[in-house]
């Protein structure tokens, strides 16, 4: 039975078109690649592909709703759209805390404006004003102050006061924002993750125009540094379930901050990320492409999900807890021999 695989996009050139060609290379008998052609949406009718590689859903909501009927009735859409549509930037950082990875103190606030259709009724149970100086205490400054959901450094700004801070927010309109630590880093670095299984680190400066974040001929990573690095990426994809991501990270004295880790189409174009990189994240999400090909199954749930929300089916903790004291069994006390029994001898 022939599979064939899917890419569905947008305005980029450079990745598609590699993506197919690789996996139509590897003639692997039976799996196919191609663009995604949509002629007609027909509620809880399967698609003809066994798998879709998103990369332009997350700005176009028909794509979106279409991806889900597609999974619903058997296809393995990467990524997910069911979780990268609940999943958003605070709610990363509060996962990461949970599972041990290390980021920036963060506070959500609320939009400057009310949201369409609500006034300040809706809003009664928001504290006004808030408790800035808790806020504030807990940040400090400088930091940054960003939309809680979104990517492409929109709307990021650098902040060193309260001040400043109340100036911008009278202009975020109904955006919601967070206020974040600034990590004064010494090194950044992305990283690819596909499948939960491949990483690729590449050296990252966020600080130069963007044609020029990924640093070309980088000096070597150490071993301790690498692995380091790779195990904070892994236990973030598998807490959160992305198979397609990039992870940002910083190091600041030492500790690796995980900055930003929510990117359901991160960059792969060619005169952005190099030759290098994107010769390394074809192959890999080709690889990944054909082995969940091989492993679809028609008409099932073929959909990956994260420790997360299994760890909520499973009824589980997300994070092994630690032995309960009142768990361990008590020693057997050695019994201390009467007088009697003593002197019986």
């Amino acid at each position: 039975m022939e599979k064939k695989i899917g890419i569905l996009f947008g305005q980029e050139d450079t990745f598609p078109q590699a993506f197919v060609d690789r996996v139509n290379s590897k003639e692997i008998e039976g799996i196919t690649a191609e663009f995604v052609r949509i002629d007609k949406v027909l509620q809880a009718q399967p698609s003809e592909y066994a798998v879709v590689i998103d990369r332009i859903s997350q700005d176009i909501p028909f794509y979106r709703t279409t991806l889900k009927n597609m999974a619903i009735s058997g296809t393995a859409v990467i990524n997910n759209p069911f979780w990268w549509t609940a999943d958003d930037k605070f709610f990363n950082n509060a996962l990461a805390e949970k599972i041990g990875v290390a980021v920036p103190k963060t506070v959500v606030l609320p939009s400057k404006e009310h949201p369409p259709d609500t006034n300040e009724k809706s809003m009664r149970n928001l504290a006004y004003p808030l408790d800035w100086d808790t806020i504030f205490g807990y940040v400090g400054f400088p930091a940054y102050f960003k939309p809680f959901s979104g990517g492409g450094w929109k709307n990021v700004y650098r902040v060193e006061s309260p001040e400043a801070l109340f100036q911008i927010y009278n202009e975020t309109g109904q955006l919601v924002m967070m206020l974040q630590e600034e990590i004064n880093f010494t090194e950044y670095f992305r990283c690819y993750c596909i499948d939960r299984r491949d990483v690729h680190i590449m050296r990252y400066d966020p600080r130069q125009p963007h044609h020029l974040r990924y640093v070309r001929d980088p000096k070597p990573i150490s071993r301790r540094m690498t692995a380091s690095i790779r195990r904070a990426v892994l236990d973030l994809n598998k807490a959160l379930g992305y198979d397609f991501n990039t992870v940002e990270l910083a190091l600041q004295d030492g500790v690796l901050y995980a900055i930003d880790f929510c990117n359901p189409a991160p960059d792969a174009d060619l005169h952005s990320v190099g030759p290098e990189n994107f010769e390394w994240v074809v192959e890999a999400v080709a690889n990944m492409a054909i082995r969940r090909a091989k492993n679809h199954k028609p008409e099932r749930n073929n959909m990956a999900w994260g420790d997360f929300v299994r760890s909520f089916v499973n009824k589980k903790p997300l994070v092994p807890l630690p032995p309960s004291k009142k768990s361990k069994k008590p020693r057997k006390k050695s019994r201390k021999k009467s007088v009697q029994e003593t002197s019986e001898k």
